[in-house]
């Protein structure tokens, strides 16, 4: 359903609402982290809990899913290099995948025996990538989240996390935002094209289910998936709420703007009435950075 483009007059105060509709619905243990690679026009997205991650067609009504690649344990995120590559978070470690099915193995970034898994991950303006951790046995105050530095070993951005999730920047690249899950906080810090951080901040808290991943759009709005209570909402960046999309699930999982025009909203979902969906806010999404190719 179109609507506005949320956020540009000062003082208006409306509301946007609108409904996402199924695109590819069920047979997901937990679908997450969609992105759009937009030079193959491809949808990328996974399934965690099943270890897989799955390329999809998007249509004008469905997600055509027209390829999947299967990862012992689980499969937090998945991103891409301009040539094709994947670079997907398996359990402990990264994994690359070629365009002809060949795996070569990653930089590990969580200590064999950990007692948690990696979990939601992007790459930043400069083509790194950061991940995340989340641990899985409700110890909270730990989880991490880190940055692949250009000799590919990990450095570690936080150490005091509750279930590290959704990363996105402003569309000029100087603001980094991140979701502490557990918290309840989305948090935002200065970030120079070197990768250097300023001091982190919370921007805004979740009281009613639990912050999960998010993007931004091209205007520099946040497009926040709300676990456990059916919406993706939209803030500014100033933490003020301008849209929300209603999704016909309780649990959605994250959001990514996808299509030649870059206006459609994806959205994956958790439980039993999970799968992808999709929505037209009336709003355009800023373009993802390619992975750099740094894997180790």
């Amino acid at each position: 359903m179109p609507g506005k483009r949320p956020g540009n007059r000062p003082g208006d105060r409306a509301l946007l609402t609108c409904d996402a509709r199924p695109v590819l619905a069920g047979g997901f243990r937990l679908a997450e982290g969609p992105v759009w690679d937009a030079p193959r026009e491809r949808l990328l997205w996974v399934d965690i809990e099943a270890g897989l991650v799955h390329e999809g067609r998007l249509r004008p009504a469905r997600v055509e899913v027209v390829r999947r690649h299967r990862l012992p344990g689980t499969v937090g995120a998945v991103a891409c290099a301009a040539d094709g590559r994947l670079l997907v978070a398996g359990r402990h470690g990264l994994t690359v995948l070629l365009p002809d099915g060949t795996r070569r193995a990653g930089a590990r970034v969580l200590a064999a025996g950990t007692p948690g898994r990696l979990n939601d991950g992007g790459c930043d303006p400069a083509g790194r990538f950061l991940v995340g951790s989340a641990a899985l046995d409700g110890r909270r105050g730990g989880d991490v989240l880190v940055r692949l530095a250009g000799d590919g070993r990990p450095r570690v951005l936080d150490t005091d996390l509750t279930c590290s999730n959704g990363l996105a920047w402003s569309p000029d690249g100087r603001l980094m935002y991140s979701v502490d899950t557990g918290s309840g906080r989305v948090r935002v810090r200065g970030y120079g094209p070197d990768g250097r951080t300023g001091p982190r901040r919370d921007l805004l808290a979740v009281g009613d289910g639990l912050p999960d991943g998010l993007c931004a759009d091209r205007d520099g709005n946040l497009w926040l998936a709300v676990w456990g209570a059916g919406e993706v909402r939209c803030y500014s960046p100033a933490a003020r709420h301008l849209a929300t999309v209603r999704v016909p699930a309780a649990y959605p999982s994250s959001a990514a703007f996808a299509g030649p025009g870059l206006d459609t909203l994806l959205i994956s979902a958790g439980g039993p009435d999970g799968g992808l969906f999709a929505a037209r806010p009336g709003a355009r999404g800023a373009a993802l950075r390619a992975w750099d190719g740094v894997s180790r």
